[in-house]
C-alpha cells in the first residue's frame, strides 16, 4: 500500500501490538476456546502486514489457508473436547510456566542486548548496473545471506 509515512508506521505499530497481545492470549488465556481465537487474530495480523508490504496474494493465501481452514479446524476440534475440565483445576502458575518463563525472559534479554552491539555496518551495498557489489564482507555466512537475498529471492507479488 502506497501510504503516508505517519499513518503507515502507524498501522505496524498497532499490528504489532495485536500480534504481541494475540500471542501472549495464546500463551496465557486458559480456556482453549480462546486461546484458538487469539490464534486466529495472531494469523489475521500477519495477514494484514502482507497487506502493508504489498504482498496481496500471500496475505490472501494466509486468509484463506491458516484462518479460513486451520484454524477454524482448531476451534472445531477443540470444541469436541469436554470444557468443563479446563475450568476445575486452574492455578495461576505452576512450576513448568516458572521455567518458562525464566528461560524466555533470558533469550529476550539477550537477544536485547546482543542486537545493539552488533556490527551491521560490515557490509557496504554499491548498486552498479541492477548489480549487487560485495565489500568488505567478514564471514562466508554474510555472503551467503548476500547470494540467498538476492540472487535466489523470488518475489510472490512481482506479477502485478
Amino acid at each position: 500500500m502506497d501510504l503516508p509515512g505517519l499513518i503507515h508506521d502507524f498501522l505496524l505499530v498497532f499490528l504489532g501490538l495485536g500480534l504481541i497481545l494475540g500471542g501472549l492470549g495464546v500463551v496465557l488465556l486458559a480456556n482453549p476456546i480462546y486461546s484458538a481465537f487469539s490464534l486466529g487474530l495472531v494469523f489475521v495480523c500477519i495477514s494484514l502486514f502482507y497487506i502493508l508490504s504489498n504482498s496481496h496474494f500471500v496475505a490472501a493465501a494466509q486468509l484463506l489457508i491458516y484462518v479460513g481452514a486451520i484454524n477454524v479446524l482448531i476451534i472445531f476440534a477443540v470444541m469436541f473436547i469436554n470444557g468443563s475440565e479446563y475450568s476445575k483445576d486452574f492455578h495461576l502458575w505452576t512450576v513448568g510456566d516458572g521455567v518458562t518463563s525464566v528461560v524466555c525472559t533470558s533469550l529476550f534479554v539477550s537477544l536485547i542486548t546482543t542486537i545493539p552491539d552488533t556490527s551491521w555496518y560490515g557490509i557496504i551495498w554499491t548498486t552498479k548496473a541492477n548489480q549487487i557489489i560485495e565489500q568488505d564482507l567478514i564471514s562466508n555466512s554474510q555472503q551467503i545471506g548476500i547470494h540467498l537475498s538476492t540472487d535466489f529471492l523470488f518475489r510472490l507479488n512481482s506479477f502485478q
